[in-house]
C-alpha cells in the first residue's frame, strides 16, 4: 500500500476524541489523510480539526455500519477504561459488545484493514516475574480477573474470530499512556494534575508500571496499519518505573511539591476501599482503588522486540514525555 493510495482512502477512527485518538487524528491529518472521527459525546480532542465528525455509539450495530460505510481503514480505539471506578456492566458492554459491533461492521462494509487497540492488560499477569511478549496467554474469563483486563482480552477474541472469517486486522497493546493532547483528561493525566494540585497526601511504595508516550504509540500504530502482519499482536510499551519515582520526576519537570511520605503497599491496600468510597461520595474518581493497586504490581517486564523489529517502535525517555505533557497542560489551561 503506497502513501499515495493511503492519502486517497478514508480512515475512520472510533474514540477519536480520546487521548490516543486526539493524537492519532492529528498525525493522520499531517499525512494528508481523510479522517472520519467517530465520537459518542465529548469532542474537545478534535474541535477545530478538518475532519468529518460522526456521532456513533459503538454498541449500536446499525450506527457502526453507517459510520464505517466507505472507510478503507478503521482504527478502533473506543473503550471503557476502568480499574475499579466504573460499573462492570458498562465496561463489558463497550469493550466486548462494542468491539463485536465494530468488527461486524468492518466485515459488512468491506474495510481493508482494522487496527484494533487493546491493552497490555489483556495479557495474563502470571507469572508475575516472567517476561510478557505476544506469546503470553490472554486473561481468562474468571471471577478473580479484573473486569478491564477480562473485557480487553475478550475484545481481542472478537477481533481474532473476525480474522478467521476474512477480516484483515492487527492488534496493538499499549502499556500506560502519558502525553500531550490529553483533553479529558485521561486517568493518568488526572493523576498528574492531582499531583500538581497537591491532592495526593502520600505516595505508594512497591508499586510501578510501564509508561509510554502517546506519540510513540501513534507512530507505531501508523506503521502497524501499513506493515503489521494480519492477525498479529504488537506490544507497545515504554519504560517501567515505580510510581513514587514517576511522581518525583514529574515534580522536577513541573515544579510541583510532591509528597515525601511513601506508604507501604500493604497499608495502601488496606486503606483503598475507604479512600475509594470517600471519593465516590464527593463525586470524584478515586486516587487509588484495590484494583488500581493490584495493577501497579503487575506487567513489569514487557518485551517490545516484535514491535521494534517490525514497526520501528522506539519509546523516548520518560522525562521528555513528562516535560512535554506539562507544557501542553500549561498551554491548555489545565493547571489552574
Amino acid at each position: 500500500m503506497s502513501e499515495q493510495d493511503d492519502a486517497k482512502g478514508l480512515v475512520a477512527v472510533t474514540g477519536a476524541a480520546g487521548h490516543i485518538g486526539a493524537n492519532l487524528v492529528r498525525s493522520l491529518l499531517a499525512q494528508g489523510r481523510r479522517v472520519r472521527a467517530l465520537v459518542r459525546e465529548h469532542m474537545a480532542g478534535i474541535v477545530g480539526l478538518p475532519v468529518e465528525v460522526v456521532r456513533c455509539d459503538v454498541t449500536d450495530g446499525e450506527a457502526c455500519r453507517r459510520a464505517l460505510a466507505g472507510a478503507r481503514i478503521v482504527y478502533h480505539l473506543a473503550a471503557r477504561i476502568s480499574v475499579g471506578w466504573d460499573p462492570p456492566g458498562r465496561v463489558e458492554t463497550v469493550n466486548v459488545g462494542g468491539t463485536q459491533k465494530v468488527v461486524e461492521a468492518c466485515l459488512a462494509c468491506g474495510v481493508e484493514r482494522l487496527v484494533h487497540f487493546s491493552s497490555i492488560h489483556a495479557f495474563s499477569a502470571d507469572p508475575v516475574d516472567g517476561v510478557i511478549d505476544e506469546s503470553r496467554p490472554l486473561v481468562q474469563n474468571q471471577p478473580h480477573a479484573l473486569v478491564y483486563d477480562r473485557t480487553k482480552a475478550e475484545g481481542e477474541r472478537q477481533v481474532m474470530a473476525a480474522v478467521a472469517r476474512g477480516l484483515d486486522a492487527v492488534i496493538v497493546n499499549p502499556s500506560s499512556v502519558i502525553g500531550p493532547y490529553d483533553f479529558a483528561p485521561s486517568a493518568m493525566g488526572e493523576v498528574l494534575l492531582d499531583l500538581v494540585h497537591g491532592r495526593f497526601p502520600a505516595l505508594v511504595g512497591g508499586a510501578g508500571f510501564n509508561w509510554v508516550d502517546v506519540r510513540d504509540v501513534v507512530a507505531s500504530v501508523l506503521q502497524a496499519e501499513r506493515r503489521g502482519r494480519k492477525g498479529e499482536h504488537y506490544l507497545l510499551a515504554g519504560h517501567w518505573l515505580p510510581f513514587f519515582e514517576l511522581a518525583r520526576l514529574w515534580g522536577r519537570v513541573s515544579g510541583a511539591r510532591i509528597p515525601r511520605l511513601v506508604v507501604p503497599m500493604g497499608l495502601a491496600r488496606a486503606a483503598a476501599p475507604f479512600a475509594a468510597g470517600w471519593a465516590r461520595l464527593r463525586g470524584r474518581r478515586p486516587l487509588f482503588t484495590p484494583d488500581s493497586l493490584r495493577v501497579l504490581r503487575n506487567h513489569r517486564r514487557i518485551s517490545c522486540l516484535r514491535a521494534s523489529a517490525e514497526l520501528g517502535h522506539n519509546p523516548r525517555p520518560l522525562e521528555e514525555t513528562l516535560r512535554d505533557t506539562y507544557q501542553w497542560f500549561k498551554q491548555a489551561g489545565k493547571l489552574t
